[in-house]
Parts: structure tokens; C-alpha cells; sequence
């Protein structure tokens, strides 16, 4: 199956042949210390070693109001000032994934916000020590990956196609 083009309306739509029917997404982003730590290729790689589907990437400086709307619900904490600063000290790469149950997959691979409490196998557990240099963020539901998507993707920044690999991952 040919790859859509960007602005093609059909790129919006999965193919009616794929997997998609079991599947959903999930928004990841690769924060500023996991870049500087040069951990986003580990971290790709883990995705779709697990049969992850990517669905789109990229590389962002992010605005410190694209960082207030994005941690929106965590804004009467009080680490949300630190977060926020933290998160636009440097580049960020936001991935689309796709697969069955990725959000909660993802979760898992992730591990615990506090590496401390992470265990070795996740990428927190693999990679940090301290929870304000944790790497990596998961969407947490279903409904705030289609939120975090939308906010970081526009439909045609996503990509729709078979993976010649998706018949040897899902029955």
C-alpha cells in the first residue's frame, strides 16, 4: 500500500485493510534531558521493538504556552512552574504511536514518574535517577492522547499505512 501524502484527505483515515480496528494512540515525548542525553534512538528503538506502529515525529522547541496548555491539569501544582521551565530549556521529540493498547503499554514502558520507584527493563528504570530529569512523557488515558495528539499533530503531520511487519505482530 502506497504511503498518503501530507494534505491528501485520505491521510486522516485509517487504510480499511489494517489492524486498526484494535488499535488506538498515544502521544510520547522525548523531553529535553532525554535528548541532551542523546536517548532518543534507545528510546525509539524500544517502541518498535514491541511492534509499536509510528505514526508521527518531531523534533520542537516548545513554546512555554504549548507547555502550560499541554501540562494543563497539573497547573495547580506546585511543581508546575518547574516542569513547564524545564520542559522549554530545550528540544523536545513528540512521537505518535499506534498499536493495540498502546496507551497503557507505553505507561508500563515507561515506568514510574520517579525513576526511584522504576524497575530496571523501563526506560526510567534504564535511564534516570531523579524524578525532575525523567526523560520521557505518556499520555495517561486514551482521552488526553487524543487531547496531547491534537496539540502536538495536525491531522496531516500523521501518517496512515500498513507496517509489512503488522501481520507478524497482531493475530
Amino acid at each position: 500500500m502506497p504511503l498518503k501524502r501530507l494534505g491528501d484527505p485520505a491521510a486522516r483515515s485509517p487504510p480499511p485493510d489494517s489492524h486498526h480496528a484494535n488499535s488506538e494512540r498515544t502521544l510520547v515525548a522525548i523531553k529535553p534531558d532525554g535528548v541532551q542525553r542523546g536517548l532518543v534512538g534507545d528510546i525509539i528503538k524500544r517502541f518498535e521493538q514491541k511492534g509499536f506502529h509510528l505514526v508521527g515525529m518531531k523534533l520542537i522547541q516548545a513554546s512555554k504556552e504549548h507547555l502550560k496548555q499541554h501540562y494543563v491539569d497539573l497547573k495547580d501544582h506546585p511543581f508546575f512552574p518547574g516542569l513547564v521551565k524545564d520542559m522549554n530549556s530545550g528540544p523536545i521529540v513528540a512521537v505518535v504511536w499506534e498499536g493495540l493498547n498502546v496507551v497503557k503499554t507505553a505507561r508500563v514502558m515507561l515506568g514510574e514518574t520517579d525513576p526511584a520507584d522504576s524497575k530496571p527493563g523501563t526506560l526510567r528504570g534504564d535511564f534516570c535517577i531523579q524524578v525532575g530529569r525523567n526523560i520521557i512523557h505518556g499520555s495517561d488515558s486514551v482521552k488526553s492522547a487524543e487531547r496531547e495528539i491534537s496539540l502536538w499533530f495536525k491531522p496531516e503531520e500523521l501518517v496512515d499505512y500498513k507496517s509489512c511487519g503488522c501481520d507478524w505482530i497482531y493475530e
